[in-house]
Parts: C-alpha cells; sequence; structure tokens
C-alpha cells in the first residue's frame, strides 16, 4: 500500500509538470521530512527545475500543488520552505491496507524482462566450507529472498569448480603423499567415523608446504590438471570422486543456515560438452583472444584487457598488465577461459544446453539438480537468464570484468550491462573468537582489529565448526534463561538463535566492509544483533498469547474486523497519534526497502530496517500499557499495531533467512 501510494505521488508530480509546464521529466526521488509534522513524503525536485523553468523554486511548487489531489491514500499536499512539496498522508488507509495480505506484483522491478539467475557460494569442491564461504552464502541467499519478495523469478546456481587446481591440489596429495588409490579414498568416504571434508582441508594444507619444500613439485599439479580437465584416467577418476564427496557436505553445511540451491553447474560439464571449445571458436574468430608467438605468453592465447579496468592485477596467469592468458601453452584452460563458456550459456548464448540430472533432495522434497551429459525428462528450463548476479569476493573483481570485456568483444553489450558482480569483502575472525576457535596467536596478533584465515596454510575456521560453537552457545543462553524444559524444543530454539546470529552478523555490515566476526556480539540479546530481532517477534507474540488467556476467541487476524476506520482515525489524531503513525509507517515501509536493496545489491538495507523497526516496536512496547489498557477500544488499536509490526518483522526476518523460536 505505501510503496503504490508513493508511485502515484511520482507519477502525479511528473504529469503535472507536463502538463503545467510541458516539460516531460524522469519520476524524481522521494525525500522524507524531518518530522512527521511536516508530512510524509517529500519533493524536493522544484529545486533542480527551477533553472531550467526560469522561476523560483517555490513559484514553481504553489503552481503544482493544485493540481496534485485528488490522490487516493493522500490526505493534502502542501508547500513548505523555499520550495519542497510535502505530502501528509491518511493515516487510516495507510494502515487497513497494511492490514491485508502483502502481495508481491509479478516481474517487478530490475527482472522485468525475464529470469534473474543468481550465482552464489561456488566452493571450491577440494575440502571443507569456512567463514568466508557462509558470508558468500548468506548475502546471495538474501539477494534471492529479495527479488522473489518482490515478485521476480530466480534461479540458484552453484558452479562446482571440479577440475581446477585446488581439486587438482588434493588429487596430487592422495596420489603422491598418501599413495591412495580410488578404493582407498572410496572408504575414506564411506568410514563413519571420519569427516571427508575436513581430512581433505588438513591435507590440502599439507600438499601446499610439500610444494614448498619439494623441487619441481608443482610439476605434479601440472599432470593432475591436465588428466582431470581430458577426463581420463585414474587421476581423473580420484577427481570426480572426491569433488562429488565434498559437495555433498557443502550441502549439508548450508542448509543448516538455511540456504539451498536449485543447480549445481559443474566445471567438468563445460568442457565434456564441449562449451568451451565452442566458446574458443567464437573467441578466436571474433578477434576477442589473439595466440602469441613469442615472449614469456608463448604458446598462450591471451586477451587484451584494455577494456577490463584500470586496476593492476596480481594474477600469476595475467602473463603482462595488459593481457589476460585464456588457454596456457600446454592447451590447458584457465577459470577465466571456462568462466567467460558458463556465462554465455547462462544468457543462452551459445546455441546448446546441458543436459540435467537430480544430484539431492531436501526433506521436504524440493530437488537439486546437476549439469550431466544425458538429460532426465523431467528436467526443468535452466539458465536462459535476462540478468545475472555473480556473488564472489572483491578479490576477484579483476577476473570477473574480463568476463564483462570477453562479452562486450563479442557484440554482447546488453548481456554484459546485465552481467552483475555482486562483490564482497573477506570474513575474518576477531582475536577473541580466533582463541576461542583453538587458533594460536601472538601477542601482535591480539592486537588486529581481524584475524585473517588461509585454507592453503590450514588457518582457519570450518564452517560447520562456526556453527557448531554458536550452536553450543546459544543452548547455554536457552538453559540459563529457562526458556522451555523441552530438550527437543531447547534443541530447535538453540539452532535458530544460532543461526539468526550468525545470519544477522553477516548481514548487518555493507557487503564492501571487510568483517570480524566475534561470539559474544553476535548471539547478544541486546543491541543490533540476531537475537534481539528474533527476542521482538518472540515479545510481540506473547502479548497475543497472554491477551489469549482471558479471551479466549482472540484472533489477531481478525482485529482488522474490530478497529473501525473511524476508530483508527480518532487514535492516529489524538495525543499519541504522532508516535502511533511513526510505528505505522515504519511497518509500512518494507517493500520500498526491499526494492532500495535491490537496486543496490545490498542486503544490509534490510537488515537495518529490521534493527530500526524491533526498536521501535519495543519503545512502544515499554511506553504503552497494553495488556492492562482499561478502555477495549484503545486495547483493540494497541493489539492492532502490535499486529502491523509482528507481520512486517516476521516477514523481514523471513528474508533475511531468520527464523523465530517459539519462546526466548
Amino acid at each position: 500500500m505505501y510503496l503504490e501510494i508513493q508511485r502515484e505521488i511520482l507519477a502525479r508530480f511528473v504529469g503535472a509538470i507536463q502538463e503545467v509546464f510541458g516539460l516531460k521529466i524522469d519520476a524524481p526521488v522521494p525525500d522524507f521530512p524531518p518530522s512527521v509534522e511536516m508530512g510524509d513524503l517529500s519533493i524536493a525536485a522544484c529545486f533542480e527545475l527551477a533553472k531550467q523553468l526560469r522561476q523560483s523554486p517555490r513559484k514553481i511548487a504553489e503552481q503544482l500543488v493544485a493540481r496534485l489531489l485528488p490522490l487516493p491514500g493522500v490526505e493534502r499536499v502542501s508547500v513548505a520552505g523555499g520550495g519542497y512539496i510535502n505530502f501528509y498522508l491518511d493515516r487510516a488507509q495507510v494502515a487497513s491496507g497494511l492490514f491485508r495480505p502483502r502481495t508481491s506484483p509479478p516481474k517487478h522491478g530490475i527482472a522485468a524482462k525475464g529470469k534473474v539467475l543468481v550465482e552464489h557460494t561456488s566452493i571450491n569442491p577440494n575440502k571443507a566450507a569456512h567463514i568466508g564461504h557462509l558470508r558468500n552464502a548468506v548475502l546471495g541467499d538474501t539477494f534471492v529472498r529479495l527479488l522473489r519478495f518482490r515478485g521476480n523469478p530466480v534461479e540458484i546456481q552453484n558452479y562446482i569448480d571440479n577440475t581446477g587446481v585446488q581439486v587438482a591440489d588434493v588429487v596430487v596429495g592422495f596420489v603422491h603423499l598418501e599413495k591412495k588409490g580410488l578404493e582407498d579414498i572410496r572408504k575414506l568416504i564411506q568410514d563413519p567415523f571420519i569427516r571427508f571434508d575436513y581430512y581433505c582441508w588438513d591435507l590440502y594444507a599439507r600438499v601446499f608446504q610439500y610444494y614448498a619444500e619439494a623441487e619441481d613439485a608443482l610439476a605434479l599439479r601440472a599432470e593432475a590438471l591436465k588428466a582431470i580437465e581430458e577426463g581420463h584416467g585414474e587421476m581423473a577418476a580420484i577427481a570426480d570422486l572426491v569433488s562429488t564427496a565434498i559437495v555433498r557436505k557443502h550441502l549439508e553445511t548450508m542448509e543448516r543456515i538455511n540456504v539451498r540451491y536449485d543447480l549445481l553447474v559443474e566445471e567438468s560439464e563445460i568442457l565434456r560438452l564441449e562449451f568451451w571449445e565452442y566458446a574458443f571458436e567464437v573467441l578466436k574468430q571474433s578477434g576477442a583472444i589473439r595466440y602469441e608467438e613469442s615472449g614469456k605468453n608463448a604458446g598462450c592465447w591471451v586477451m587484451g584487457l584494455a577494456e577490463a579496468g584500470n586496476g593492476e592485477t596480481t594474477d600469476e596467469e595475467s602473463g603482462s598488465e595488459d593481457v589476460k592468458i585464456i588457454v596456457r601453452s600446454n592447451g590447458t584452460v584457465t577459470y577465466v577461459g571456462k568462466d567467460i563458456a558458463y556465462h554465455l550459456w547462462k544468457f543462452a548464448l551459445l546455441g546448446r544446453d546441458f543436459g540435467y540430472q537430480r544430484f539431492h533432495r531436501y526433506a521436504d522434497g524440493q530437488p537439486v539438480w546437476r549439469t550431466a551429459p544425458d538429460a532426465a525428462a523431467e528436467a526443468p528450463a535452466f539458465g536462459r537468464g535476462a540478468v545475472a548476479y555473480s556473488v564472489i569476493d572483491t578479490r576477484q573483481s579483476y577476473l570477473q570484468s574480463i568476463v564483462a570485456t570477453a562479452f562486450r568483444a563479442l557484440g554482447f553489450q546488453e548481456e554484459a550491462a546485465n552481467l552483475h558482480h555482486f562483490a564482497y569483502e573477506v570474513v575474518g575472525l576477531s582475536p577473541r573468537c580466533a582463541e576461542e576457535m583453538g587458533l594460536a596467536l601472538t601477542a601482535a596478533d591480539r592486537q588486529r582489529s581481524y584475524i585473517e584465515v588461509s585454507g592453503r596454510k590450514g588457518l582457519g575456521v570450518k564452517a560447520d565448526d562456526l556453527i557448531n560453537r554458536l550452536v553450543e552457545k546459544a543452548t547455554q543462553e536457552v538453559q540459563a534463561r529457562q526458556m522451555t524444559e523441552d530438550p527437543a524444543e531447547q534443541a530447535a530454539s538453540a539452532r535458530m538463535i544460532a543461526v539468526g546470529a550468525l545470519r544477522y552478523f553477516l548481514l548487518k555490515f555493507s557487503r564492501r566492509m571487510i568483517i570480524a566476526f566475534d561470539f559474544k556480539e553476535a548471539l547478544a540479546f541486546e543491541g543490533e544483533t540476531g537475537p534481539y530481532l528474533q527476542y521482538s517477534v518472540v515479545r510481540a507474540r506473547n502479548i497475543f498469547r497472554k491477551f489469549q488467556e482471558s479471551h479466549p476467541d482472540f484472533n489477531p487476524q481478525r482485529l482488522g474486523e474490530l478497529v473501525s476506520a473511524n476508530q483508527l482515525k480518532m487514535f492516529l489524531g489524538g495525543k499519541d497519534g504522532e508516535a502511533f503513525w511513526e510505528l505505522i509507517l515504519l511497518a509500512a515501509q518494507l517493500e520500498m526497502v526491499a526494492d532500495q536493496a535491490i537496486a543496490a545489491a545490498e542486503p544490509a538495507v534490510v537488515a537495518k530496517y529490521a534493527f530500526r523497526l524491533a526498536q521501535a516496536f519495543n519503545n512502544f512496547y515499554h511506553r504503552y500499557r497494553i495488556l492492562s489498557e482499561a478502555d477495549p477500544a484503545r486495547q483493540n488499536f494497541l493489539l492492532y499495531l502490535v499486529h502491523l509490526v509482528n507481520e512486517s518483522l516476521t516477514r523481514t526476518l523471513d528474508l533475511l533467512g531468520i527464523e523465530v523460536p517459539e519462546r526466548m
């Protein structure tokens, strides 16, 4: 309701400018007066139009005001200051509109032309996930939830780099360090007492130590990489076995934090189905890449980077500052080459498709598909996106710019414009958290703002270990606060609180900020935390629960029938009317905030909104005696406000992927 009224106001303003001055303009960005006494929405565009129309901003505004009414949802309009146009909304209409089910418009916003593809998580399938992967997955999952909330068709993809150097390194470890063959590794995977992804975590670190100490050891990586890419021999079979087993572990880890996928795109299929060969020919024929006859890149296919941006790169395969190696001299393709082929498929620019087979099924029956040589008859239509987002950390910005450069070189200008790198900064640990997780720190480390993790060095925190520790600490809180004596409910509540704490901590910071995770800060029940938001919803529900004890027939959903339009006007216009209205206005802004978050590709916008709404509700709760209110009509109105906030806050937490326990 609120967002629709806002759009009508802006459209009417644009029409009035056309009618009065014969001038066509784009819809202006709305402003908000400093207090509701001055209005609920403001337009400052008259200041921008003054020079063009050669009139003062106030004179322009005065000529427009009469043409802006009547307007549904708007009670009155005034001119303020030097030329602001302030709109006062019909408070009762907005409040009653909030009580109706909030439905999403079809294909609203960025995906008006078609499906949005969101690729996120994309962990190398060579070891257990770590905390940085959790930030990627939570950001991507929340962005998907926002897109779907606003009516966009979305497909969630998880790219599985099962032919890259990281998998090759683990294969080197098994074959050359541990002398294990295919059957030995299969037994490891099946051993119930071994966490295979943890085992590979340690092995990966050992391989890097081996590379540093053994002469010519990197030649073993090249040998393994070539065998894996060509897809034959025992090394290729080991790579497939290892990566498949670890992907299954990754899916389990991510489901613990309420993250799911539609499709796993396996890099091996890009090679096996010759997607890369096709893309390679197109790139050569268009002149987007060239063969180097001499110099340090002799024998390589490279791309000129004049359009890729001004930033320098430290990528070991950049070759030089102005070119990027796409195919190495030994014939193997670099990561970015395969990524170009993958993104061409995303936009249906390859003229060919994968086959698809079911890989996993969640407990509720939702399947996860994987790319495959052959297609299952019932497989959905994947890819064919109009817009694509890749959630990848900022360290990959250079490589992502190369993919866009390739698109432009091939003449796909529109697709290049719709190809978005959803970049984010890394996650570290606070020194306190690092020590709690068992990392040995020096005195200098304890003075740092955060401790950086490194999988290659074996220095880091596995995602499941972090989640387990959060659940353990949340369980202690549940028991200390005596929320429930039922062990099953204790476990469920602790999991929700732990996941809520983790997700909110990872979302409340701008994605462009480096963050240092800290247990104590994340799990606090006061302040800007997930548990504080969850407790706010539980508090609202407790009000209804206690009220029902003396009013057995009470149903919050029927409050819309119990509070009339006249009563809404009366209470919103009384001595507490401004305070009540500010709470309603904030609860009404969810859709607007979601659109802002989508436009900026910044989920933190929604996280901050959730905290503001929870704060406002808790202030309201402490100020007004709802359950002891003597006037039945006023009590119903106060309960009405509780219901509006509860609905908005619960929906907002769902967008953040945060569940709410029954008790806290």
